[in-house]
């Protein structure tokens, strides 16, 4: 049989991605790994040496040992002390030695000869001149205003340092890539529970998860890239949980479900909205956790305020039969009732909330979702059974709460009522008092007891008249800041009365012509701007585009850390060590911004922010100057932070050993129900007071309905914007993410290539076929805005399966590209399809990624 290289290639990706979810059909071989009592280490049986580093292609920095033969990269394998991979890689992670030796990697930096708005013509010229040419342009607009320079980061793999004191050090403005990620669970979880990130189980104690939107077999969840979660997700399932797929996809699941539960897109709110009802309604109801921890017991007046004495929130004491402070120790809170205080009725929140959700029942639910009704209220029930309200179990020696039910999803927040879903969905879990507890529902990976400032900060949002081009305090006073609605206020500033706009942009490791939404009106808005610097290690779009200068970046050769490798579970860090020189002219990129600083007269400032936010001590400063002057920055400040950690070798320790292992994170600090006090003291806030004041106040200045009608303290549902298109876009669109890319900077790989070669959009089988489309055939997609009438066309190979709605289309992320040889010329990025304007993104200004479209045979 004759074996072709792309066969070879998928062979090894596929072997590849059975080692990550830990099936262990592969056993770690003796040459690779000798167990060295707590450690495992390379031995030397195979020639070459072996240096630590970690994954710098995928976004969670897997552990991992380099392989080098007469000063060459040859080769990578996994970290097994690391807890996030434990010495398995993904096929990205595998294959990026290639983004290394890549021949199309920017090799000295670059300036345009041509204008802007076409394919670049560049001419290359030394780091001086390079960067004499960005601070002139930095020190104009700054002289102006610093605002006015925006710092756009694709994925930064070192915030203390690029986000944090670079940014600080310049005064300017920083914008992330989270709006197109899953920003808006970020600020719903935020909100309502006061800790950063969107949604985990708690693997090791679940019983019963609910995956939602959650794309198992080839894209991360909450925080990870990918390995971590997979691997807790088999352990789990061979303890015996149980996995229900809400999504209108059934590739997510895999193998790896029980059930399928395909979801009519963009209606989750309303699904968790029937599970409350139905929990309410059958007393699955965890009262003494309401009554703890949340504001269900703060008693609401008829306006829909709280009422409060001296600033304090009132709850009805069940005991003296009298208002009291919510605080007032001995009181027995009431859930339920109606009463009077000097005269001004009141109710509980959780009573307004039962009243509020008896509407949404299962049957409802279903006329929205195409989920049956008796699906709903099974779900709910086996949740609130499975949930054993009121058992706890001992975990590290101490008695938790154990509430083994949970729910895992992240990019599914990216919808637009997706602030509002995730609200739902944690009121869900919060009634079964699964917030936080042994085998429930948590957010973050505490190495500390700490609640998220966003959760005081978004409470108490001011609500403006005036607004700047981020559209903050007037039109979206939660904000995570959407580049392409900064793009749409750049090309019509008047219509949101914006009076200054950004003059220069920085983009780090971005491309967002490719990576962001509405593409065209990007175009036009970077037309606008008098300079764009790009710090990449390829040539992107948007730099081939709008670059006046690209400044080049290195790859895994390269020095980047300190690595918080951190699980939920055990604590560690890692470094990204360069295991060779730095290839062609690049430097690392902390490198890069202290001599951007050095040339403003700012590099004493940028040192301090650096010791500052790395939290490296003071009396290595001068070792962090030299190494500036010495070309080994980003080298010395891991030297440096390892020395002030104890760790008397230095960077030495991880070129060694790879990962520093803390420990487990003990059960204290996992479950915010054990700190002290628990949950630090706040209220979870089943409901929200603050949104209600947002929306009044917005109402207040004459915003229009679209801006303020999903500020509701309860989840409420209305009909999706996208619903109103023309009856003839009568499917929905949808997204998805592929493991062999997952980061644009993976699109560049020839074997990853040869894996995932084209673009393609997913069809129903029988949708297809009723509408004379084949498997393979190329076809039309277009898309429709509902509020403009706009409508947008690409065209793609049809790839026709059952395991998706027949109502529903799906197209992955990751093509478009028509720079790079490798990646060009392999079909459109459905990017193209999404829009981004008012009725398109959540009120948090997130992205949505569900659009009506329609399809045809080409």
């Amino acid at each position: 049989m004759r074996v072709t290289r792309r066969d070879a290639l998928k062979i090894i990706g596929a072997t590849t991605v059975i080692g990550a979810l830990g099936l262990n059909l592969l056993k770690d071989r003796p040459f690779y790994f000798r167990v060295l009592g707590e450690e495992k280490t390379p031995t030397k049986e195979l020639s070459g040496e072996w240096i630590g580093t970690a994954c710098w292609i995928g976004k969670q920095d897997c552990g991992l040992f380099a392989r080098v033969v007469d000063g060459r990269l040859v080769g990578l394998v996994g970290d097994p002390n690391n807890p996030r991979n434990r010495g398995r890689l993904c096929p990205k992670g595998v294959s990026q030695i290639a983004a290394v030796y890549s021949p199309y990697r920017v090799k000295s930096p670059l300036k345009r000869v041509n204008e802007k708005g076409r394919p670049g013509e560049w001419v290359e010229i030394s780091w001086d001149e390079a960067l004499d040419i960005v601070a002139d342009n930095i020190r104009r607009v700054m002289d102006k205003n610093p605002k006015l320079i925006v710092w756009q980061k694709g994925r930064s793999k070192q915030k203390s340092i690029y986000d944090k004191a670079f940014v600080k050090t310049l005064g300017i403005t920083k914008i992330g890539h989270g709006a197109y990620c899953s920003d808006t669970g970020y600020r719903a979880c935020e909100y309502t529970v006061g800790l950063h990130g969107v949604l985990h189980p708690d693997f090791r104690y679940c019983k019963y998860l609910i995956a939602w939107g959650w794309n198992i077999v080839n894209a991360g969840g909450n925080k990870l890239c990918w390995i971590t979660w997979p691997q807790e997700l088999v352990a789990a399932r061979e303890r015996g949980m149980k996995v229900v797929l809400l999504d209108p996809r059934r590739e997510p699941g895999g193998p790896h479900v029980d059930e399928w539960v395909p979801i009519r897109p963009g209606t989750d709110l309303a699904f968790w909205l029937a599970v409350a009802n139905v929990l309410v309604e059958n007393g699955y109801i965890d009262v003494e956790f309401l009554k703890k921890y949340t504001n269900a017991p703060f008693l609401v007046k008829e306006d829909g305020y709280f009422i409060k004495v001296d600033g304090k929130e009132l709850v009805w004491d069940a005991v003296s039969g009298a208002a009291k402070p919510y605080d007032e120790p001995g009181i027995d809170p009431a859930l339920e009732g109606e009463y009077v205080v000097d005269g001004i009725r009141v109710k509980p929140a959780y009573q307004v909330f039962k009243e509020h959700i008896s509407q949404y029942t299962p049957e409802w639910a279903e006329g929205i979702t195409d989920v049956p009704a008796e699906t709903i209220r099974r779900i709910a029930i086996e949740l609130g059974e499975n949930a054993m309200i009121g058992s706890s179990i001992v975990v590290d020696g101490v008695k938790v709460p154990y509430r083994p039910v949970a729910v895992h999803a992240y990019h599914v927040s990216q919808q637009e009522l997706g602030f509002q879903a995730v609200r739902a969905c944690l009121i869900v879990f919060m009634l079964l008092g699964a917030i936080s507890v042994a085998g429930g529902v948590h957010i973050d990976f505490p190495t500390k007891q700490a609640i998220h400032k966003n959760y005081k900060k978004l409470e108490n949002v001011k609500v403006s008249n005036e607004t700047n081009f981020k559209l903050e305090g007037k039109y979206f006073p939660i904000n995570s800041v959407n580049p392409s609605m900064i793009a749409r206020v750049m090309v019509n500033p008047e219509k949101y009365g914006v009076k200054e706009l950004p003059e220069m942009m920085i983009l780090h490791m971005a491309n967002p012509l490719l990576s962001f939404t509405d593409q065209d009106t990007l175009i036009k808005a970077y037309s606008k701007l008098k300079f764009v610097v790009v710090i990449s290690p390829w040539l992107s779009e948007t730099a081939d585009y709008f670059a006046d200068i690209v400044l080049p970046t290195t790859t895994l050769d390269k020095f980047e850390g300190p690595l918080h490798t951190k699980t939920f579970y055990e604590d560690a860090y890692t470094a990204r060590l360069a295991p060779i020189p730095h290839l062609f002219n690049a430097k690392d990129e902390a490198d890069i911004y202290a001599a951007i600083c050095d040339k403003l007269g700012l590099l004493d400032k940028f040192i301090d922010n650096v010791i500052k936010e790395v939290k490296i001590a003071p009396e290595y400063k001068d070792e962090l100057v030299d190494g500036y002057r010495k070309g080994e920055l980003s080298k010395r400040i891991i030297d440096a932070w390892a020395r002030t950690k104890g760790l008397s070798e230095g960077i030495e320790y991880f070129k060694k050993k790879g990962t520093l292992y803390v420990g487990k994170i003990p059960a204290n600090i996992r479950y915010a129900v054990l700190w002290d006090p628990p949950f630090l003291g706040i209220k979870l806030r089943l409901y929200g007071e603050g949104l209600k004041r947002i929306r009044d106040e917005m109402r207040n200045i004459g915003l229009d309905k679209i801006y303020w009608q999903d500020y509701t303290p309860l989840p409420t549902w209305r009909k999706p914007t996208l619903e109103n298109s023309p009856p003839e876009y009568n499917l929905y669109l949808i997204s998805f993410k592929l493991i062999e890319f997952k980061q644009s900077r993976a699109t560049f790989i020839p074997q990853l290539a040869e894996i995932a070669p084209e673009q393609y959009v997913v069809i129903n089988r029988k949708k297809g076929e009723g509408l004379g489309i084949r498997d393979g055939d190329l076809v039309w997609v277009e898309s429709h805005n509902a509020v403009t009438g706009e409508t947008r066309r690409i065209k793609a190979k049809a790839r026709l399966i059952e395991g998706i709605r027949p109502d529903t289309v799906g197209m992955p992320h990751h093509y478009g590209f028509w720079v790079d040889p490798v990646a060009k010329d392999r079909g459109p990025t459905p990017n193209t399809l999404f829009f981004t304007s008012e009725g398109y993104v959540s009120m948090t200004q997130d992205q949505t990624f569900h659009v009506k479209v329609r399809i045809w045979k080409a």
